[in-house]
């Protein structure tokens, strides 16, 4: 495989709108052939989808996805431009699929790294720097370590950055961009809510054999 060059990932981000990771992966995938990478990008709906993420998606739906047991339940909105779309079975099949990947997710709170609050970040942050294999480090190496890490954990708490339940080679913003090219509209995942059985409720443990021994016999 050639060396994919970041000139030639800039040269087809400019030519199709695409996003910089899109097009280093559709360059991956054909061995850096910029008018193939241009037709995969197209095929994937991924170059279309970009040009129109700009567009205001104010219609769209709430979908609601209850796992068998029903122990655990999810409240999801996606929008779309129009409510022709919303409507339509593509993508009322891809609100099912997202209300899904939340419930098989129990480790994602956020749609993306960017809704992720400073705080959380710089709290994972103190957790990676203090980490025993870290001592004694050079403390540009610490940083680049954790910086790493950090990145790492801040995808694996944004939905849109799980590999798709579907299929694991795509992630959930790259399905959520082939579905846009496909429907000819911006979507936009919105918010999420996932409710688990019980959670929060403190459950107070019984000592049986102490009950008995307490109670007055009569």
């Amino acid at each position: 495989m050639n060396k994919i060059s970041a000139q030639l990932v800039k040269e087809l981000r400019d030519k199709t709108g695409a996003g910089m990771m899109d097009c280093k992966k559709a360059l991956a995938e054909t061995d850096g052939d910029a008018v193939k990478a241009t037709e995969w990008l197209r095929q994937k709906g991924i170059a279309t989808a970009e040009k129109k993420a700009g567009r205001t998606a104010a219609e769209g739906a709430i979908g609601s996805y209850i796992h068998t047991g029903a122990r655990i339940g999810v409240l999801i909105e996606v929008n779309c431009e129009t409510d022709f779309v919303a409507r339509g079975e593509v993508f009322q099949e891809l609100l099912r699929n997202v209300a899904m990947q939340v419930a098989a997710c129990p480790s994602v709170d956020y749609v993306s790294t960017e809704e992720i609050p400073e705080e959380v970040i710089n709290h994972e942050k103190a957790i990676e720097m203090g980490r025993d294999d870290l001592e004694g480090k050079p403390s540009q190496m610490k940083e680049k370590i954790v910086e790493g890490r950090i990145g790492k954990r801040l995808k694996e708490l944004a939905l849109l950055d799980q590999p798709f339940i579907k299929d694991s080679s795509i992630t959930v913003a790259e399905m959520v961009k082939q579905i846009a090219g496909k429907i000819g509209e911006n979507i936009q995942v919105r918010r999420f809510t996932r409710y688990t059985l019980g959670e929060g409720i403190e459950v107070k443990k019984t000592d049986f054999a102490s009950e008995v021994a307490a109670m007055k016999v009569t």
